[in-house]
């Protein structure tokens, strides 16, 4: 528990502890206008509740957090030899991004006929500036 009384746990907890009376406050503000005929208000007044539980829900998972600590290495379990296995990480290994070159695809037996027509087409509309892509004669 000592952990949990350090200069930025406090802070921590006065912080949960602000945030969660500032929304409960804001809410019960709310609630008065919504009685007062301001409609849109109801909406308001459920709405800054649910934020002040988030609140407590994150303060109470970053606690559970920490009073779990960090967790000890896991003793690796023998091989059929009797020896642990020392080839196993205990976590996922993280490397440096390698660089592949992308090499084009060859290509088989010439040109393909669909992308030779549509070649052909943007060559048209190229040389024929103003015409619309109704106009090709092909």
């Amino acid at each position: 528990m000592k952990r949990l009384w350090t200069p930025a746990w406090i802070a921590r907890h006065v912080a949960m502890v602000v945030l969660v009376v500032g929304f409960l406050g804001l809410g019960w503000w709310q609630v008065s206008r919504a009685t007062a005929g301001n409609a849109i208000s109801w909406g308001y007044a459920v709405e800054w509740p649910i934020f002040a539980g988030f609140v407590v829900f994150v303060w109470w998972r970053e606690v559970r957090h920490a009073l779990r600590g960090p967790e000890a290495p896991a003793e690796r379990e023998p091989t059929a030899a009797g020896t642990r296995a020392a080839d196993a990480p205990t976590r996922p290994v993280v490397r440096r991004p390698v660089r592949v070159a992308r090499v084009p695809a060859a290509a088989h037996g010439g040109e393909d006929a669909d992308l030779a027509a549509y070649n052909r087409y943007l060559q048209w509309l190229n040389d024929n500036p103003g015409a619309k892509p109704g106009d090709y004669p092909g």
